[in-house]
């Protein structure tokens, strides 16, 4: 099959020299019909509109692209739910830590906190454990429970157990070579007072049940030939 040959394009005004055309302005003006589109539309050439904003893009395209990929932050549609708590663990439940610093220690369920996150304490005078957080993925329920009515604990929530943030200083070129000793921070005086409050009613009810302050100071371990699976917390 033969290529199709492609007609040459014609000028209406074709250059007498160039630069200079064979018909005049006017000439071209009735020529192109341009006078039959000016009497349709009133005497003017109709205009197109301006472009919406909606067509226009919102940013101007950056000419150069960074040579690192730069990470953008997922936005993040779900709504965060509150853990379940386990039926098991109620207010007043003692609890074994199996991981951790006090890994193996018996403490006692005071409430649940907007984290999901479990508020404990040992006391602190009878096996050293603090007012702490912990998950409930960590720890096993037992059957013993202690009457925490007395203990008030509107006070303690997540940003009690904050962190404060420090600023670091600046050491001069005298001070760099030197060898400091790190300053350990120490627990400030309310919080002190704070576990104080939240023991003494707990103590007073440990107190009156036999056996309950030594179970409570004794650390859980298995020996060998126990099974777990056949053990009654």
């Amino acid at each position: 099959m033969a290529p199709r040959q492609r007609t040459p394009k014609v000028s209406r005004n074709p250059d007498l020299v160039r630069g200079i055309g064979k018909y005049s302005r006017s000439k071209m003006y009735h020529k192109r019909g341009l006078w039959a589109i000016k009497a349709k539309n009133g005497g003017v050439f109709p205009r197109h509109g301006a472009k919406s904003k909606a067509a226009l893009p919102a940013e101007k395209p950056p000419k150069f692209y960074p040579a690192d990929d730069v990470k953008k932050p997922l936005f993040n549609k779900r709504k965060p739910n509150t853990t379940k708590l386990r039926a098991s663990i109620t207010p007043g439940t003692v609890l074994i830590i199996l991981a951790g610093r006090f890994m193996g220690k018996r403490v006692v369920f005071l409430k649940q906190l907007p984290t999901g996150l479990l508020l404990v304490t040992g006391p602190f005078k009878i096996n050293g454990v603090p007012l702490r957080r912990v998950n409930q993925s960590y720890v096993i329920a037992s059957s013993t429970k202690v009457d925490i009515s007395g203990v008030n604990l509107d006070k303690f929530d997540d940003k009690y157990f904050a962190k404060e943030v420090q600023k670091k200083k600046n050491k001069g070129e005298g001070q760099f070579f030197e060898s400091e000793k790190e300053e350990k921070n120490a627990l400030p005086q309310e919080k002190k007072d704070d576990q104080k409050a939240v023991d003494a009613p707990l103590i007073k009810s440990i107190e009156g049940i036999a056996e309950l302050e030594n179970y409570l100071a004794a650390r859980f371990s298995l020996k060998a030939g126990m099974k777990p699976h056949e053990l009654k917390f």
